[in-house]
């Protein structure tokens, strides 16, 4: 099958990002971002920016939406339940849907509604994307990592590999895309979290010696010993590769959640510390540095009312 329309639901960093990409290879007019109706209502006549350039995709409310060929997901976390209520009229039977949620959860919510026959393990890093007023900036547009899931149907993956081959997007079709997600949540768990805390850049938490680096390090190598215990095959090396990845970036940049203490947003705490602590208590294991995050984090969002 070969896929010629696309709808988006997430107008942040990543689904503008990917957005744009893919509007260069099928045109502006086979993409679309999805809203539901209060929120299109919100949002209308906003414009955005990528890289300085006006984005011109269209965004439709949910109750003009119509099956597509792909989906995909570029929410929060935080904002997973109403996606799922907006993505049913987009949902067809030869629909395919791809998630690029932070943590490793949103795959099997969305399975749990659409099945798994259609649905891909996804994710996506190494981008340097800043999102701020309105106006999303980036260098390294990073890549999307995905593969099948037990329940995929044959042929989902290519289907989306050929679009992204197409729209000019780096990715790479992962044989155990499930041990992949636990990777980017081990960098997340570390990144993220350690320069919403600190209000730190990707060049601060990678300053060998600091405060910061030693968080973001502990943070990842805690995840690394619970994913191992959950029966990922998580390593050492892996932990190294996301370090040199992080000092790869932008050292001004900055991940999501630190964006988010800047815009005063909810985070994605329980998707990062909230995993590691939940399934640490399950095995018995102590994980002291994801514990302060999570508090730290928490308290810093009860600051925003204040």
């Amino acid at each position: 099958m070969t896929i010629e329309s696309v709808a988006l639901i997430g107008k942040g960093a990543i689904g503008l990002l990917h957005g744009t990409a893919i509007a260069r290879s099928l045109g502006a007019s086979a993409v679309e971002f999805v809203m539901d109706d209060e929120r299109f209502a919100r949002h209308a006549g906003e414009t955005l920016t990528v890289n300085g350039e006006a984005c011109t995709i269209p965004t439709i409310p949910a109750s003009q939406a119509k099956p597509v060929d792909l989906v995909i997901l570029t929410v929060k976390a935080t904002g997973l339940e109403q996606a799922l209520d907006t993505m049913e009229p987009l949902v067809g039977p030869q629909t395919r849907i791809m998630s690029l949620l932070n943590g490793i959860r949103s795959e099997e919510l969305i399975a749990r509604r659409f099945g798994w026959e259609r649905t891909v393990l996804s994710i996506t890093q190494g981008m340097d994307a800043v999102f701020l007023n309105g106006a999303l900036t980036y260098e390294h547009p990073g890549e999307i990592r995905f593969g099948a899931a037990a329940g995929t149907d044959p042929g989902v993956v290519e289907d989306i590999a050929r679009l992204l081959e197409r729209a000019g997007i780096a990715y790479a079709i992962e044989p155990d895309a499930r041990r992949r997600q636990w990777v980017k949540l081990m960098l997340n768990v570390g990144i993220n979290q350690t320069c919403m805390v600190y209000q730190g850049t990707y060049g601060s938490a990678c300053e060998l010696g600091s405060e910061q680096n030693r968080c973001f390090v502990a943070a990842m190598r805690e995840a690394l010993a619970v994913g191992r215990a959950e029966g990922v095959g998580l390593s050492e090396e892996d932990l190294t590769q996301m370090a040199r990845l992080v000092a790869s970036l932008d050292p001004a940049g900055m991940p999501s959640m630190a964006q988010d203490r800047i815009n005063r947003k909810p985070t994605e705490v329980e998707e990062f510390a909230g995993t590691i602590v939940g399934l640490a208590e399950k095995h018995g294991m102590l994980v002291p540095q994801n514990a302060w995050l999570y508090r730290q984090i928490r308290a810093i969002e009860r600051s925003y009312g204040a």
